[in-house]
Formats: structure tokens, C-alpha cells, sequence
């Protein structure tokens, strides 16, 4: 996660990660390619905890840091991934750690920016909100995926069997990398931010909305249409089945909920006529 103070440095990553990708030369290859360079020098700072201190230390000359980085990552990574790798340790962050999770979150971004230039964001965002579902209802599959004493690669190779056929390429590599990353804290919190990324792209936010029964398409429109008005931005709607929620939704967006579901009535009233 990365704190309030590093967040003006991470504004400068992003930057440079969108005009890396208006570049006229980045196809949708060049950006998951990209997405895997930044993952490989994150998990690369994971595991090299004084080569992380060395470059994420804000305190020695900014050009001096670039040019190490550099130097260590020029004969593993390409140019577009070397020129994002050494703006990022130019920065002034709060935390080494800060550093590490920008590499992260530059190379989701990535992939983000190659699925909206194939025209598959929405598919992936679909795909990400109903695999959060499938973890929620789990716990079994979710330990299993988020157990740390286990290997990252028995973690993916579960991970790639469950979705097998079943999501897009991209889909499968953020969450792979989700899984396999040792700062994440969890894969659902993953997803979540996965998520408001992918929302962040188009300048809208995500109400993710459970329902006892499938909503029309007209219904999901008219939902979006209230949604955006009470909040005063464009909001994408991700609706899923639950019939626990017994009629009703249930819909958040962001850290806030708005529980309208018979199944919460019920509880309340029951916990009423127990006091």
C-alpha cells in the first residue's frame, strides 16, 4: 500500500507509464511485456532487501540512484521497462517499500492499458468482480491462494487451474501476479484495487452489486444512471447472484455500503426480538 507521502512520487511513475504507452511503437505485446519487466524489478526489490533500501533511500542523489538501477537492470529488462525503473527510484518516497509497490502497481496498469486497447476492460473487470464473488463464497479456496508458507508457484498453479478456460489472458496474469507477489496483503484486497484501477482509467468508479436474482439490462442501466447521479461521477456497475441476500441489493462503492436486502431486515429483526 502505498502511503500519503509517496503518493505525488507515484503520480510521477503513472506519468511516465502514459506517455510510455501513447507511444506510437507500444502494441498490445509491447505492453504486456511491459507489465511482466516491472513485475520481474518489483519482485526483484522484494527479495534484495538492501538493494530495495539503496534505491528506495531518498536521502542520496537522485541521478545516482537512476544510474544504478540502470546499470543492474539493463541486460534484463527492455528500454520502455529500464526508462519506468529509473524515474521511479529518482522519486522521494516515504518507504523503500513505497518504490517496490509503484513498480507493481505502473506494471497493472499496464495490463489495464492493454486490455482497454483491445477493447476487453469491461470483460476484465467482469471477470475480476465475479472471481471476487467465487473467493467470498470459498474460505477453502481463498486460504489456499493467500496461505504465504506455501510456494508463490503451487499458489498460481492452483490459481491457473481454477480459471482454466474460464477468464481472459489478462485476467489470468493480474491475478497470478496477485497471488504470486509477496505485498499483497490478501487477493480479494487485490482484486479490489484491481478494480478501482481499471475504474480509475476511464474517470468512473465501480459499484459492485449482489442481487437474489440476475438484474436486466435495463435495470443494471437504470441503477448506473441513480448511481452517478447521487454520486456526482460516472459509476460501472458489477452485479452478481446471491441468494442469501433473499431480495434486495446490496451496493458498494468504495468503502461505502448500502445494504437494502431482506436478509438484512430479517437479522435486524431478529436481533431486535432478542433483547
Amino acid at each position: 500500500m502505498i502511503h500519503a507521502a509517496s503518493r505525488q512520487a507515484l503520480a510521477a511513475v503513472r506519468e511516465r507509464l502514459n506517455s510510455v504507452l501513447s507511444g506510437s511503437a507500444t502494441d498490445d505485446a509491447a505492453r504486456q511485456q511491459l507489465a511482466a519487466e516491472l513485475y520481474a524489478a518489483a519482485d526483484l526489490l522484494a527479495g534484495q532487501p538492501r538493494l530495495r533500501r539503496t534505491l528506495g533511500d531518498s536521502s542520496t542523489d537522485a541521478s545516482s540512484r537512476g544510474e544504478l538501477a540502470e546499470s543492474l537492470l539493463r541486460s534484463r529488462v527492455g528500454g520502455a521497462a529500464l526508462d519506468l525503473v529509473s524515474t521511479a527510484v529518482q522519486q522521494r518516497w516515504s518507504s523503500p517499500w513505497d518504490l517496490t509497490d509503484s513498480l507493481e502497481i505502473a506494471a497493472d496498469d499496464a495490463l489495464l492499458a492493454a486490455a482497454e486497447q483491445q477493447g476487453v476492460l469491461d470483460e476484465v473487470e467482469d471477470e475480476l468482480f465475479r472471481f471476487e464473488r467465487i473467493l467470498a463464497d470459498n474460505g477453502d479456496l481463498i486460504a489456499a491462494l493467500d496461505e504465504s508458507s506455501v510456494p508463490a508457484d503451487r499458489r498460481t498453479e492452483l490459481l491457473r487451474t481454477v480459471l482454466e478456460g474460464k477468464t481472459s489472458p489478462i485476467t489470468v496474469e493480474l491475478l497470478t501476479h496477485a497471488v504470486s507477489s509477496g505485498r499483497k496483503r490478501s487477493l480479494q484486497l487485490a482484486i479490489d484495487d484491481l478494480l478501482e484501477a481499471s475504474a480509475a482509467r476511464r474517470e468512473r468508479s465501480v459499484a459492485r452489486v449482489i442481487s437474489a436474482s440476475e438484474l436486466t439490462s435495463e435495470q443494471t442501466s437504470r441503477l448506473g444512471e441513480s448511481l452517478s447521479r447521487i454520486y456526482g461521477r460516472p459509476i460501472n456497475v458489477r452485479t452478481a447472484i446471491d441468494p442469501r441476500v433473499r431480495g434486495g441489493l446490496v451496493i458498494r462503492v468504495g468503502d461505502e455500503v448500502i445494504d437494502g436486502t431482506v436478509a438484512t431486515r430479517l437479522a435486524a429483526a431478529r436481533a431486535a426480538l432478542a433483547r
